[in-house]
């Protein structure tokens, strides 16, 4: 079958195919949701580092520690010891100065069911601002001695507002000051009365929703900007990054983490007993520290600020996807809907590709056009494939045909859709976000599945418009069911990725009737000459 195919079919067929191997791979192998997975009784077990100011390397390490969690997850250190109140979320700080669990309020973060959702797991750990100390006598100490806060119940309308912690150990006291922020970051200081070595953690990452679409575990902003990622499942063991601006735990919409933009932070990456990355910064005797608990929303980080927005992940081709996303925010600032803001976007898209798009267009207009004299060619010179590429080289030269003109704009569209495709998943903007009657959120999928069935209808007619020169028989079914194979994967697509599919398709076909007609014009106006 591909030995009948030529250079320009053959590659059009391998974009195709790879952008349905991308897809299947995204559909079959989505991992478990991992909500309910029991934590082993173990103990929880850390690296221990001593790096000094004389060591040469950066690497930091933690000595062996063990956390007995039972203690930790009793019933009586679980107790809420401040419970905090904003518009948007409810915090509960329990008794061993740990955010127990983060409530956000607003209407677009519920779940299936309509409730509001949870960040964390009860049964993972560490939570945040959870603190483990080096000496295996007073971490186990500080896991059974409760703080002593200067509040139990805190309201906050626009202006933050501060707690104090305290914990009294044997040889040492814990002050936690936090101060908490109406958009969910918070300063951290931490303050111990002798020289005690520790660490603190940002938290094990929310668990709100896993998927195989978007990335889970850590992102860590080095000090030269380097973006590390380490997913769930494929920790190491103890990796260091010292002076670090950002240590983050992350699912697709939401996160948490430390950050200092100024001077940087020590930061090890542990893992549990299945692998997961776990946050841990190293501390002093007097901390300052921030941090952030909430949605991966790029208004909220862009105005705490804008290097926070580094935890927003796109993926290989974050380079493209951040401007895409800018310019979808700002077409969704002019016009108030995130659907047609997607319309909008995918016009412009293809406005700006049209030039391409275009002369590709033109190209296999012009390879349909010779198609009989290539077949006569291929016939004539059946057995001396040197002569065949000589004359079909002739042939194009002469006719001003380019054999890869047809399928290069699609290779540089490629980026592009990549880039839509990880903006479309990861912007927490779509989630709530409704479009017109029965698309209540741009997030999820369609529940009728009439957008992935129009998505495939256009692609059929798009198809069934545009020239092509393929006659054999194999290759023409295979090119036949690709509508169909791309209608049943999208079915489970976000409604915002589905829309742009959708709308592109439609743009496509009106480029590919106006091509057409001019072509047909152009054979008019040559009989008549």
């Amino acid at each position: 079958m591909f030995e009948k195919m030529d250079t320009n079919q053959r590659v059009i067929l391998a974009i195709v195919l790879s952008l349905g191997v991308f897809l299947i791979y995204d559909y079959f192998f989505m991992p478990k949701n991992e909500k309910n997975t029991k934590l082993s009784e173990k103990n929880t077990t850390i690296e221990k580092s001593a790096p000094t100011a004389k060591q040469s390397t950066n690497k930091a390490s933690m000595e062996k520690e063990k956390v007995q969690e039972n203690l930790s997850n009793s019933s009586e250190f679980d107790k809420t010891l401040v419970k905090v109140e904003s518009k948007h979320f409810t915090m509960f700080i329990d008794k061993i100065g740990r955010i127990k669990q983060i409530i956000l309020k607003d209407k677009r973060f519920v779940t299936e069911s309509g409730e509001h959702i949870k960040l964390f797991d009860d049964k993972k750990l560490p939570k945040p601002l959870e603190i483990r100390f080096s000496d295996e006598s007073l971490n186990s100490e500080a896991f059974k001695t409760p703080y002593i806060s200067d509040k139990t119940s805190i309201n906050i309308d626009n202006t933050p507002v501060s707690i104090k912690l305290t914990q009294k150990l044997s040889s040492t006291t814990v002050n936690k000051e936090i101060k908490i922020y109406p958009d969910g970051h918070y300063d951290l200081k931490v303050k111990l009365s002798s020289d005690k070595k520790y660490f603190i953690s940002p938290g094990f990452r929310p668990n709100v929703r896993v998927d195989g679409y978007t990335f889970h575990g850590v992102l860590i902003k080095e000090a030269d900007d380097t973006i590390t990622m380490i997913d769930d499942g494929d920790a190491k063991g103890t990796e260091s990054f010292r002076k670090a601006k950002i240590a983050a735990a992350e699912d697709r919409y939401y996160t948490t983490f430390l950050y200092d933009l100024k001077n940087g932070l020590d930061v090890i990456v542990s893992k549990d007993e299945e692998e997961n990355p776990i946050l841990f910064v190293e501390g002093k005797k007097e901390f300052d520290i921030n941090g952030y608990v909430g949605p991966k929303d790029y208004k909220i980080l862009n105005s705490i600020n804008p290097e926070l927005t580094s935890v927003i992940e796109y993926g290989f081709f974050t380079f493209i996807a951040k401007p895409m996303f800018k310019i979808l925010l700002a077409i969704y600032n002019a016009v108030g809907n995130w659907g047609w803001a997607i319309v909008i976007l995918t016009i412009l898209i293809r406005i700006v590709l049209f030039p391409l798009t275009f002369k590709g267009m033109v190209s296999m207009q012009k390879l349909k056009e010779l198609s009989p004299k290539i077949k006569e060619l291929q016939q004539k010179y059946k057995g001396d494939p040197q002569k065949l590429n000589a004359h079909m080289m002739q042939l194009y030269k002469k006719h001003g045909a380019n054999p890869m003109g047809g399928c290069l704009p699609l290779l540089l569209q490629i980026p592009v859709f990549f880039a839509i495709y990880r903006v479309l998943l990861n912007a927490i903007e779509l989630k709530g976000a409704e479009w017109i009657l029965w698309i209540k959120d741009l997030s999820a999928m369609d529940p009728y599945f009439i957008l992935p069935i129009l998505m495939g209808a256009t692609m059929f007619i798009h198809q069934k418009i545009t020239p092509t020169t393929i006659t054999d028989p194999m290759q023409q079914k295979i090119f036949q069911y690709l509508p169909i194979v791309f209608t049943f994967f999208f079915i489970t697509f976000p409604a915002g990725l589905t829309l742009y599919w959708f709308v592109n398709n439609i743009l496509s076909i009106i480029q590919q009737l106006i091509v057409n007609k001019a072509f047909e014009n152009r054979k008019v106006v040559k009989k008549e000459a």
